[in-house]
């Protein structure tokens, strides 16, 4: 079954964009989630109106984007982490976990899904995560992972 995607979602794709799913997934899950549209003619044509819509919304948005970015630049976000006696952390640092953090320390509310994480963070010490706010919008975040 195609469908028409109204949001993002796991390992399935990308908002406004057209995938194949098994028959049952979208019809009992996806399409009453309001996550997708089946992707007949009416639809299909309706998604090029969603796309310019969104990429409209996203234009407007780009400013604060970058007001969001320029208030990171210099800071360092703190993120407190159990950890053995080696250094090493029960576990990882998640994108979830640095969206939760840079709500409390600096106010800003970003989606963990525009947060990109350099590998795997297993150790304490200092790293840089990638924003992708926008398309023309790519911040550096630094962030220390320390001993809680």
């Amino acid at each position: 079954m195609e469908i028409i995607l109204l949001k993002d979602v796991d390992k399935v794709g990308d908002k406004h964009t057209i995938v194949t799913v098994k028959n049952g997934y979208g019809r009992n899950y996806l399409i009453p989630q309001g996550a997708a549209l089946i992707a007949n003619v009416s639809n299909r044509k309706r998604l090029a109106e969603l796309r310019r819509r969104e990429s409209a919304q996203e234009l407007k948005m780009k400013d604060t984007y970058q007001d969001m970015a320029n208030k990171l630049t210099g800071k360092v976000l703190k993120i407190g982490a159990k950890a053995g006696t080696s250094g090493k952390i029960f576990g990882s640092v998640t994108a979830l976990q640095l969206a939760t953090a840079l709500k409390e320390q600096f106010e800003l509310d970003i989606p963990r899904r525009k947060i990109e994480l350099p590998d795997d963070v297993k150790s304490l010490g200092e790293y840089t995560a990638k924003l992708n706010l926008h398309p023309e919008v790519i911040a550096d975040l630094a962030f220390e992972v320390i001993g809680e």
